[in-house]
């Protein structure tokens, strides 16, 4: 049972990696067809697709009846954009920070991370908070086109930004093509990733909600995290900056929205004791570092992923 359980897991993470990938890049593709700006697509092409395998790990399990897994997998991934994507591609190259994004994207994620850490301490979340979340997600997104609109800038920098996604669909059917077989994997290689990560919690003895929020959380985070390495070896960190927001944002307002308007969740008693927290106080930890000369150095960088090492270690201290 244990070999069947580690091959599921680790079908599920290849599956998850490269269909998360293909999604992207089909994505990507149907974007340009459309004619639709990179503000769009950063905002919503890029962030939602890289956040597809946390929506579809956590529906997954949240129709299984595994709700601990989904919510800590959501605060897992979260956890893992600030400390452990923003910080490996701020070593490979110092990302560079601006009033605008710290004003609106770094503001959104802060708040959305105050609300859901105000709904789960106050009770179980239904479907009035899912229906609150993606009414603010809403408007999260018509506020940033409206802003960018308002700034009637130029996008020529934008636009290398995301050419340096590198390959994507040229034509419209080939991007369908793309965007459904990403989808597939996204479905099948989540089912494979919770079956056998639930397996081998249970044999172990370890509790659902931790694996959640570390086996399944880093998983799913592979998409941003490989976005994040890529743009910052080609030295366009504010494309890494920009999807670790958006993913984060996404996180918490779609995916955590849905899955309570599927069935109420009430948060575990370990996250709402330690990594509700945790969330909560790297979101917080972002800022006044973004604001630090306007950017996250490599030694800034370096102190994330030591966190992120020191945060895993204690969920599997005895």
């Amino acid at each position: 049972m244990t070999l069947v359980a580690l091959a599921q897991t680790l079908g599920g993470f290849l599956l998850l990696f490269g269909g998360g990938e293909l999604l992207l890049r089909g994505a990507v593709g149907l974007a340009r067809s459309f004619g639709l700006s990179p503000l769009l697509i950063g905002l919503t092409v890029v962030a939602a697709a890289t956040s597809m395998p946390e929506l579809m790990v956590t529906l997954t399990a949240g129709l299984d009846g595994l709700t601990d897994v989904g919510v800590g997998n959501v605060v897992g991934s979260n956890i893992a954009n600030i400390l452990l994507i923003l910080g490996a591609a701020a070593v490979i190259h110092p990302i560079q920070t601006h009033p605008r994004m710290v004003r609106r994207d770094a503001g959104a994620v802060l708040i959305a991370t105050a609300l859901f850490a105000g709904f789960g301490v106050t009770g179980p979340l239904g479907w009035v908070h899912g229906a609150i979340m993606l009414a603010l997600l809403g408007g999260y997104l018509w506020f940033s086109y409206w802003n960018e609109v308002a700034a009637n800038r130029d996008r020529p920098a934008e636009q290398a930004d995301l050419a340096r996604l590198g390959w994507a669909p040229a034509g419209t059917r080939l991007a369908l093509v793309a965007v459904a077989a990403g989808a597939g994997g996204l479905v099948l290689g989540s089912d494979l990733l919770v079956a056998g990560a639930v397996a081998i919690a249970r044999a172990a003895g370890i509790s659902e909600s931790v694996i959640g929020l570390t086996l399944i959380a880093l998983g799913t985070s592979l998409p941003e995290l490989a976005t994040a390495v890529t743009a910052a070896r080609h030295r366009h960190t504010d494309l890494a900056l920009g999807n670790a927001l958006g993913s984060n944002i996404f996180n918490i307002l779609l995916v955590l929205g849905v899955l309570v308007l599927i069935a109420p969740v009430r948060l575990a008693a370990e996250v709402l004791r330690f990594d509700l927290w945790v969330m909560v106080g790297v979101t917080v930890l972002l800022i006044p570092i973004m604001l630090s000369g306007w950017r996250i150095s490599r030694l800034e960088g370096g102190l994330f992923l030591a966190l992120y090492a020191a945060y895993i270690g204690i969920q599997f201290a005895p």
